[in-house]
Formats: C-alpha cells, structure tokens, sequence
C-alpha cells in the first residue's frame, strides 16, 4: 500500500496544477470579455448620448404644446356639455310647450266636434222632426184618398161588370 500513496499524491498535485491552469485561463477569458463589454458600453454611450440628448430636447420642446393641447381639448369638452345640457333645455321645453299646444288643440277639436253634434241633433229635431210629420201626414191624406177612391172605385163596379172590374185590378 506504501507503494500506491506517491502515485495518488502525483495524480492529486497534477490534479491541482491542472484545475489552477485552467482558473488562470478562466480569468484571463474574463478580463478580456470584462474589456469588450467596457468598450462595447462606451461605443454605445458616445452614440446614445447624442440621441438621448436630442430626445430630451425634443421633449421640452414638445412638452408645452401637448399640455396646451390637453388643456383646449379640456375647455373643447367643457364647452360641448355646456352646449348640450343648453340644448337638452331648450328641447325639453320645446317638448312641453308642443305637449301643451296638443293638449289645447285636442280641447278645441273636441269642443268643436260637440258643437257640430249638437248642431246636427238639433238639426235632426228641428228640421227632420216636421219633415218626418209631414211625411206621415202626406202618407195618412194618401191612404185616406185611396180609401176614397176605392169606396168609389166599388160602387161603379156594382154599375160595370164583373171584366171591367178585373181589368180594373190588374191597372
């Protein structure tokens, strides 16, 4: 067993000195991508910063007209729901006022409609009444000179014979 410990201290020495080439070369490795990322990070602050300067810029400038933009859209909305409730008013009276002038016309319509009926009844009574007697008076003098004629009509034909009589019937 003496034998096998210089060897396993040989492989563990070996072991070590290889994993300390490798953490040197490691490190190496991350200084130089530790350097490229500083130069990449400064390229892109020199152009950025011309870029982002400018953009500030623009923003200040832009900045008072949007809020003067925000404000006239604010007086623009304030105005327009004044107009419609002024609106919504005047049309909520016009709305009344024609409910009013219907109601009215209605009452005027109605009244004249009971004029015209009773106008028409009285006419009815007034003018219909003595036509309507007159007529039953006509009627009665008729069927009283019929009458006549027949009582007159039957003592002729006692007189005439029975052809005439027949004759007579049928005219």
């Amino acid at each position: 067993m003496e034998s096998w410990m210089p060897f396993f201290v040989i492989v563990t020495s070996v072991a070590i000195v290889l994993q300390a080439i490798i953490l040197v070369a490691l490190f190496i490795q991350l200084r130089r991508t530790a350097a490229r990322v500083e130069e990449t990070i400064s390229d892109l602050n020199t152009r950025l910063t011309p870029i982002i300067s400018r953009l500030q810029i623009l923003v200040e400038d832009v900045s008072p007209r949007i809020s003067g933009l925000v404000a006239d859209a604010s007086e623009l909305t304030r105005l327009a729901r004044g107009q419609a409730q002024k609106l919504d008013r005047i049309l909520t009276e016009t709305m009344e006022r024609l409910r009013l002038q219907l109601i009215h016309v209605d009452q005027i319509l109605t009244g004249a409609m009971e004029t015209i009926e009773e106008a028409g009844s009285r006419m009815r009574d007034t003018v219909w009444g003595p036509v309507v007697k007159a007529s039953a008076m006509i009627r009665g003098i008729q069927s009283g000179l019929e009458f006549l004629r027949a009582a007159r009509g039957r003592r002729h034909s006692v007189e005439q014979p029975s052809e005439q009589q027949d004759e007579g019937m049928f005219i």
